[in-house]
């Protein structure tokens, strides 16, 4: 599937959101990880597509996107575009499907829209408080890369394996090289607004205080070996979100929606055949 022939622009504050609109049916509203594109979720978009219309808009300063509007200031703000996108394009009810930061922005979209939003699904994500160690050493790589105005080698190697499961480098090469070759293409002009955008992720409030409110039906899935979300976090979720649904994703990091494709699809396929059909 060539996805850039569904690639559409919306504006925003000024600035250029890129965002994918494939396929008809009930709408899902997909959100990617932080430091990757649309493109991560390449192999969902050719499965649920053919069942449901997926909006995929990318993070600004990712993809396609331009650099984030100044008042953007908040998680929030965030899911305030989001919706923005979403009522330019007419939409009433949608579902929402993110991993990591799309999960995040997820959920304050959730809160903002309660009656429009149908289920949640977030993957690889944690809606509390970044723990304070992990917070303090991806504050100091993003201070690196904003010196360097790029993202210097020695910084990708250390922030390339994060987001996949151990033995990568064994299983999957060409999916960490690109990746390393994605972060090094990084311009001195998208640095600005990663940097921004890194912080606002990494110094979030805890939706956790909120989750009495999320009361749609709710999936959690977490991949086994996922380094900056392990599945102590997904449990906590879980365990505060009353009558959501967790499952492991087995042999996956950060990334399992490339990583273990056909198990996400198959997982996505019959939570949205029991909540959305």
């Amino acid at each position: 599937m060539n996805l850039n022939q569904h690639r559409n622009r919306f504006i925003i504050d000024d600035q250029t959101m890129s965002y994918l609109d494939v396929g008809q049916g009930p709408v899902l509203l997909l959100g990617h990880s932080y430091l990757w594109d649309s493109a991560m979720w390449a192999p969902q978009i050719a499965e649920l597509s053919q069942h449901y219309r997926c909006i995929v808009p990318e993070l600004w300063g990712h993809g396609q996107s331009s650099q984030m509007p100044a008042r953007c200031r908040s998680l929030k703000h965030l899911a305030e575009h989001y919706l923005a996108l979403i009522d330019h394009l007419n939409i009433d009810q949608f579902s929402i499907l993110g991993l990591s930061v799309g999960g995040m922005w997820g959920a304050e979209l959730t809160l903002l829209a309660p009656s429009r939003v149908k289920s949640l699904v977030m993957m690889g994500c944690f809606i509390g408080f970044e723990p304070e160690v992990s917070r303090a050493k991806y504050y100091e790589m993003l201070d690196i890369m904003t010196k360097a105005k790029s993202i210097p080698t020695p910084l990708i190697d250390q922030i390339a394996p994060l987001f996949f499961a151990n033995e990568v480098d064994r299983d999957n090469p060409q999916l960490i090289n690109a990746f390393k070759q994605d972060l090094a293409n990084v311009s001195a002009e998208q640095i600005d607004t990663i940097a921004r955008l890194g912080k606002i992720i990494f110094g979030r409030r805890d939706i956790m205080e909120d989750v009495e409110r999320l009361t749609l039906p709710c999936l959690i899935m977490t991949g086994t070996e996922d380094k900056p979300r392990p599945a102590l976090e997904g449990y906590l979720m879980h365990d505060a979100i009353d009558g959501s649904e967790y499952i492991h994703i087995p042999k996956a990091g950060h990334i399992s929606t490339l990583e273990q494709s056909e198990f996400i699809n198959q997982q996505l396929l019959g939570f949205y055949a029991k909540h959305l059909n």
